[in-house]
């Protein structure tokens, strides 16, 4: 599908690619990894344009469709619906068209209608939004209603619904709750074409992709299989290359140490030449030298405190005195333990956090809270809200007063930040250098509970298990709220769902929630009044309460029939090649493609069929 041949790239004074080629076969779904900042945004970039390459680096099949996720869809009075059924282009344009198309054409157009089955675009559009998170009542409400996260989910929801040949997402699970992520995992899996994919999402690159495109040192690697299988390939890659090089040293070694020895000998000239030349034509073998990921640093609390940690027993909780967002809570926490907290984005995890780390009082019930407890609490907007002329020095001052200078510099390079960072403006540090800074700081007085509300985001797969290697290691509670399933299913033991406004105990594991979860997303998506408006609104409104009736149904019923005759003509050339008995004996590998497209041209018959008995049947009703 795709081919990268010789790529070689340079932009803002470095190489992002040199000599690099790959070629990905068409339908496959391929995870792209690599090291923060090493160029996976430069390579999108390249293929779609936006960035040039010399025309023969990369190439793609003639009038191959491209979608992608630049950015949060536009804050329009246009319905979600309406929205995301705008980004088949071909089926827009065909509706349009045929608001003032003269009946010859009226036919072509509605043969092309049931050809790309129109009729069906509306439910499968709702389907993906409410798999993203939007509820039946949000498919009405214009797109202005919306904050800029959910316009995000909406071009991710036409992307997915315009099904291009080659889509391209770059951390799709970035604005997306774990409920998300979930269902977008499934979803990837029955993509009709091929997807590149930008992630640092273990889960997803393990369940949802048949291959792992790395990205290290200017070159591109493609392995077959998902994440786990691309990792334990390429360590045993580098063992095998230490290996070689140990070997190949050694004859480098025994080489020169012969031509060190008779090379001023005459009677040993010729053999001590050759052996030269030998050593000379030897290509030296490059081991690959991994970057080392700096640890997390969370200390754990020096003295434990009397349980129980939190307990809260009919509690309710909200906004000054608006209505409670959680209801009737009746929970208990302790020192030990690791909390899961699951629930759709607005079910009411973010308050919780808040309750819990003592920015939000109950409204009524009891709301037991060791005094002495010190919370350290991570949420993904203290990243936003970070001063851009700030420096990491300059933070760690506030939050270090009375230590020296140099112990300063010293904490700041133990949370990964080098000396030539501490003191670079928090606008020109990474997503991963800040979220590093931030997680850090927020557990340096060794607190006994630590809230995690998405702390994964800007983080690369490996400071991910640097940061899983931390909490493995903390000695207090901890309340996670992430859409990093594989995080969540190793750090928490225990789940609790946040739904119908308060939050209990959830019985079962990450693969009982992900059924739920999908199972939830199924029952969601029925056909409703909004989806039955929105269909009606789509199609061209008659002149005549007659025409109305007949005239539409009548050239859909001829179109039908065309798209059933050739079908028809189809299938019986293939039954044709395929009754040449002199086939079997002279290309048997041709039988069995033929065979296969036969099969395939017989149920396109059969849905032709059923879509032509539907609508003349609907004819008939509608004449008599």
């Amino acid at each position: 599908m795709l081919q990268i041949n010789d790529l070689t790239f340079d932009a803002w004074g470095r190489r992002f690619f040199d000599k690099a080629s790959v070629s990905l076969p068409p339908g496959a779904k391929v995870g792209l990894v690599g090291r923060n900042g090493v160029g996976k945004s430069t390579l999108f970039k390249l293929i779609l344009g936006h960035l040039h390459a010399n025309d023969d680096e990369i190439s793609l099949p003639k009038n191959a469709r491209i979608g992608s996720v630049d950015q949060e869809h536009p804050a329009t009075p246009v319905s979600l619906l309406d929205t995301v059924l705008e980004a088949d282009e071909e089926r827009h344009s065909l509706l349009t068209r045929l608001e003032t198309a003269n009946p010859e054409e009226m036919g072509e157009i509605w043969a092309r209608l049931i050809e790309i089955d129109s009729d069906a675009a509306p439910s499968r559009a709702s389907e993906i939004l409410v798999g993203l998170g939007f509820t039946q009542e949000d498919l009405a409400r214009p797109m202005s209603e919306f904050s800029g996260g959910w316009r995000m989910r909406v071009a991710l929801a036409a992307a997915l619904f315009a099904e291009p040949d080659m889509l391209l997402l770059d951390e799709p699970t970035n604005y997306l709750d774990l409920e998300g992520a979930l269902w977008l995992e499934a979803r990837l899996v029955k993509y009709p074409h091929t997807a590149l994919i930008i992630s640092h999402d273990r889960e997803l690159l393990n369940n949802s992709c048949t291959h792992i495109l790395h990205m290290a040192n200017a070159k591109l690697e493609l392995y077959t299989g998902g994440y786990d299988d691309f990792e334990k390939r390429r360590a045993e890659k580098a063992r095998l290359q230490v290996a070689t090089k140990a070997k190949q040293d050694a004859e480098r070694a025994h080489l020169q140490a012969f031509i060190d020895r008779f090379k001023a000998k005459a009677s040993k000239a010729t053999q001590a030449q050759s052996r030269m030349k030998r050593l000379a034509k030897m290509e030296p073998v490059s081991v690959t030298i991994e970057e080392r990921v700096a640890p997390f640093t969370l200390p754990s609390p020096e003295k434990p405190l009397p349980p129980p940690l939190i307990r809260l027993e009919k509690a309710n909780v909200g906004y000054e005195e608006g209505r409670p967002i959680l209801k009737r809570l009746g929970l208990r926490m302790d020192l030990d333990d690791r909390i899961g907290l699951l629930g759709v984005n607005g079910a009411g995890k973010s308050t919780f956090a808040k309750l819990i780390a003592g920015a939000l009082d109950v409204q009524s019930g009891e709301f037991h809270r060791d005094k002495k407890m010190k919370v350290g609490w991570f949420h993904q907007h203290q990243i936003e809200a970070m001063d851009p002329n700030d420096t990491p020095l300059e933070i760690i001052r506030r939050a270090m007063p009375e230590a020296s200078e140099a112990s300063r510099r010293s904490r700041l390079a133990q949370f990964g930040l080098p000396f030539e960072k501490q003191e670079t403006r928090v606008e020109s540090l990474s997503g991963g250098e800040r979220a590093r800074l931030l997680l850090n700081l927020v557990a340096m007085d060794a607190p006994h509970l630590l809230i995690l509300d998405e702390p994964t985001n800007h983080l690369d797969i490996d400071s991910r298990r640097a940061l899983l290697d931390a909490l493995n290691d903390y000695m207090g509670a901890v309340i996670l709220i992430t859409h990093d399933r594989s995080l969540m299913e190793l750090v928490a033991d225990r789940l609790w769902l946040a739904a119908d406004g308060t939050i209990k105990p959830f019985d079962g594991d990450m693969d009982d929630y992900a059924k739920f979860v999908l199972e939830r997303a199924k029952l969601a998506v029925k056909p409703t009044q909004v989806a039955r408006e929105a269909t009606k609104a789509a199609a061209p409104a008659p002149p005549g309460p007659k025409k109305v009736a007949v005239e539409p149904l009548r050239r859909k019923v001829e179109a039908a029939e065309q798209v059933m005759n050739r079908r028809t003509r189809d299938l019986a050339e293939l039954e044709a090649q395929l009754s040449d008995p002199e086939l079997y004996v002279k290309n048997p590998g041709k039988v069995a493609e033929l065979t296969k497209r036969r099969d395939n041209a017989q149920a396109k018959l059969s849905e032709a069929e059923e879509a032509w008995m539907t609508l003349a049947e609907e004819l008939a009703e509608a004449e008599g």
